[in-house]
């Protein structure tokens, strides 16, 4: 069994991809070949934003976004402590300073009162400027967006939405990835939807800023990748990857969602009595870039771990550690101190199999084996 069969996907819509790659390979057109363009177009219209620029990864997406704005050292950006390392990596990276928040128990993502209270925290001390708040679309799931706007109306502050994980998501019909004022994703393998390589993308409806984010992508080019204006980076997305997801693009819209909130629906209606199962609000809709438990304590998650690969399930643990106790952030100095849903989720969450291609056998098995465990 696999955690995110990729095979099987592929098996499926294998004549497409062979045709497209093959296509590529053909006319030689390795870097911003025809593909990219199309993708790029596809992309915007499939969000409903004016610009989508592809780039080489999803982190690549967000740090291009903060060169986009000009952030840098004496800046106060604001991270959720509970996430993947880049969210807060892009952030030193460009010289800013990542101020980490707490997340909620329920939906994984930020919470705007611990947002709230960083933010005028960092107001009242005065030594950084609040520039940027980065939110998450954890697990697949979109953050409360209505309320962090409002929060970021009040303090002038820029939006980034990381829907590294959240492509596909919606609130009512606004789809992920149109929330942020620059909004970002990430197309490795094991994302929603997934390129076979490294890929990823850049959503805006701010012409100067697209521009900005494509000189940037090829070196700080101006008129051509020959002439260049400003210190850049070497961020593209190759043509295969790119004919890759023009491939997977219709079928992950038209039959992979549907198919992941079935599977969700039987998971949680089977697994609600004997786990916390995830929390999907009113009128939102996730991507279900993971199905992920929590149990009631560390020994219970490690436990649960250990019994389900005795039996051939595999599982993953996404995070085992806040950002606040990464040590590549020591220099910050945090404590743990406000930070006590992302403390409790790094020691009782548990990601289990979960893509549109697993079978009613697998999921009844898996299902099965969690209540064995805890009625053992």
């Amino acid at each position: 069994m696999q955690f995110r069969d990729l095979n099987r996907q592929y098996n499926h819509i294998k004549s497409d991809i062979d045709k497209r790659i093959q296509t590529v390979i053909d006319s030689t057109t390795f870097i911003q070949g025809k593909e990219v363009k199309e993708l790029e177009e596809k992309l915007a219209d499939c969000v409903g934003v004016k610009h989508c620029v592809s780039c080489a990864n999803g982190t690549d997406a967000l740090q291009l976004a903060l060169m986009a704005w000009g952030i840098g050292p004496g800046d106060a950006v604001f991270v959720p402590d509970f996430t993947f390392f880049s969210s807060g990596e892009v952030v030193s990276v460009v010289g800013a300073t990542p101020i980490f928040v707490d997340v909620r128990k329920d939906t994984f993502n930020i919470d705007v009162n611990s947002l709230e209270y960083q933010i005028q925290k960092i107001k009242d001390t005065g030594e950084l400027v609040p520039r940027v708040v980065i939110a998450v679309d954890l697990f697949g799931l979109p953050a409360d967006y209505e309320a962090i706007k409002n929060i970021c109306l009040k303090h002038e502050l820029l939006l980034l939405e990381d829907g590294a994980q959240g492509f596909g998501g919606k609130i009512g019909e606004k789809r992920a990835c149109s929330f942020g004022d620059i909004s970002t994703t990430s197309f490795f393998p094991a994302k929603p939807l997934g390129c076979y390589g490294d890929g990823g993308a850049i959503f805006t409806d701010n012409d100067e800023w697209a521009a900005l984010i494509r000189s940037y992508c090829v070196h700080g080019k101006g008129d051509n990748k020959y002439d260049n204006v400003r210190i850049g980076m070497n961020s593209r997305l190759d043509s295969i990857q790119a004919a890759v997801l023009n491939a997977k693009l219709p079928i992950f819209i038209n039959e992979e969602l549907d198919k992941a909130q079935e599977i969700a629906n039987i998971y949680t209606a089977a697994l609600a009595d004997v786990v916390r199962t995830p929390v999907i609000a009113k009128n939102y809709y996730s991507s279900w870039a993971q199905y992920t438990i929590q149990l009631s304590d560390k020994k219970e998650r490690d436990g649960l771990q250990v019994y389900l690969k005795e039996k051939g399930i595999p599982s993953m643990i996404y995070y085992q550690k806040p950002m606040h106790r990464q040590l590549a952030f020591s220099n910050y100095k945090y404590d743990d101190k406000g930070f006590t849903c992302s403390k409790k989720l790094a020691d009782t969450v548990l990601s289990i199999p979960f893509h549109p291609y697993l079978t009613s056998d697998e999921i009844e098995y898996i299902v099965e084996e969690i209540k064995k465990f805890h009625e053992s």
